[in-house]
């Protein structure tokens, strides 16, 4: 099951980063949301899952790092990134569009670390707190895909982009990226959440 989740993990970052976005139309947000959401919800996850607990988790040992400082990080991650100015950057260079991409896994792992693994003493209060760290991660990617997508203008260049083949003006390009981070990410965090609540719900209790 471990091996499994980490191969595919491995394999969801080499569609993203070998095959979509060197390929794909770089200056559509809509494929950009998708690479963004594919690493932080896709293979992040399912990578932690793999490794957690084994020399590579590198949430084991680093008590600062909890899935509410964790979610702070992503927060912080995720926004700044869509601020239009670092978008357009993004977007003119390969080098920073790595560094980008980069950043999203970085701080995707550490989430999912910080929730899955750790040491194993205390593994169970970290579930519980990475339950509300899921939780408030998918309250401001439901807030950030929400504005992206009811935005009255687009905030990510004029003209038309293709998305997979598919022409779009700027202003749709922008609704559908927004739309995927809501049904993407929100989904799956919410999803993490509620799973990591129902272990610890039908953890048995300690022996007195």
């Amino acid at each position: 099951m471990r091996k499994a989740a980490l191969v595919s993990g491995l394999i969801v970052l080499f569609a993203l980063w070998v095959l979509l976005l060197p390929l794909a139309d770089r200056s559509s947000f809509s494929v950009h949301m998708i690479a963004h959401m594919g690493v932080v919800a896709g293979a992040a996850p399912l990578i932690a899952i793999g490794l957690s607990g084994t020399r590579f988790d590198f949430s084991a040992g680093r008590r600062w790092l909890t899935p509410l400082t964790a979610s702070l990080m992503e927060l912080f991650a995720v926004w700044i990134w869509h601020i239009p100015v670092l978008r357009a950057l993004s977007e003119a260079s390969p080098f920073l569009a790595a560094f980008e991409q980069a950043v999203f896994l970085a701080a995707g792992l550490a989430l999912w670390f910080s929730c899955l693994g750790g040491a194993a003493t205390g593994r169970e209060e970290r579930r519980l707190a990475g339950t509300f760290g899921l939780l408030f991660t998918s309250m401001h990617m439901t807030l950030l895909g929400a504005l992206l997508a009811l935005s009255p203008r687009p905030l990510y260049g004029d003209g038309e982009v293709s998305c997979l083949g598919v022409t779009l003006s700027a202003a749709v390009d922008q609704q559908a990226g927004g739309v995927v981070m809501l049904l993407v990410g929100a989904a799956v965090y919410l999803a993490g959440g509620v799973a990591l609540l129902a272990r610890t719900l039908n953890a048995p209790l300690p022996e007195r």
